[in-house]
């Protein structure tokens, strides 16, 4: 299963959901990749520290499919396992946006699958962070993947770029990858005591859009667990955070 955590608007909680969903499989004894294509590293700090240092990162994996070689080197030397079992990660790089002109000149769109093919032999799941904008990255990405879980906060603002969002995931699907299907959209950040989210996601599912049925609440406890680079599942596995996240884990992989 390849999976990717896409949206074009920042802020709404992507890395959060990618780092902690990949780290419930991993908990669960699933062999667990995470690849971070968003030059923010917001994955990659999450996941290995703040000050994180690698030979070599997704940048050097799409650097390296510039360079007209013979022999480049093998995936698995981009990729580096994180203090916590059975889970690994591709870490991002700043250089990703320095690249991103050069390989949509080249036309280096597909290299990512290219990727995965082997890739997904080692790994009973991969996921696959974005950077808030559909562009060459997220394209990549969306080609590569089986599956595509949206992140959404409640918010007018978010509600207006989702329409468009699942227009270019559509366009993705037909132009690229046929097997492509959204998975759902997540609903983050949620405040049930508050009436706008309550609002949004009520005539969100009156449109038959296909949000997931686990809503994942606003708490304090998710930004102590960026602080301490500790997924929720490794450093509060019994609070109520965690077990949405838990119970969203079930409901994706049902």
């Amino acid at each position: 299963m390849i999976r990717v955590v896409f949206n074009q608007k920042g802020g709404v909680g992507k890395s959060t959901i990618c780092s902690n969903l990949a780290a419930i499989a991993a908990s669960e004894g699933k062999r667990t990749l995470i690849i971070d294509l968003d030059s923010q590293c917001n994955t990659s700090a999450y996941l290995l520290g703040n000050d994180y240092k690698v030979d070599f990162s997704a940048a050097e994996f799409f650097e390296q499919t510039l360079n007209i070689i013979m022999k480049g080197r093998p995936y698995h030397d981009f990729i580096v396992q994180t203090a916590f079992p059975n889970l690994a990660i591709m870490p991002a790089s700043e250089l990703l946006g320095e690249l991103i002109v050069k390989l949509e000149q080249r036309h280096k769109i597909y290299k990512l699958r290219d990727a995965m093919v082997k890739l997904r032999r080692d790994y009973d799941e991969i996921y696959i962070d974005t950077p808030p904008a559909f562009n060459f990255y997220s394209l990549s990405a969306l080609i590569a993947a089986d599956t595509c879980l949206i992140p959404f906060d409640c918010d007018d603002f978010s509600r207006r770029g989702l329409y468009s969002l699942l227009a270019n995931i559509e366009e993705t699907r037909q132009d690229h990858n046929d097997k492509l299907r959204v998975e759902g959209i997540v609903v983050n950040q949620y405040q049930g005591q508050a009436s706008l989210p309550k609002k949004l996601v009520a005539e969100l599912r009156s449109e038959n859009l296909p949000i997931l049925n686990t809503l994942i609440h606003s708490s304090v406890k998710v930004k102590e667990s960026h602080n301490i680079s500790q997924p929720l599942i490794n450093c509060a596995p019994k609070h109520k955070v965690t077990l949405q996240f838990c119970d969203l884990y079930a409901e994706i992989s049902a």
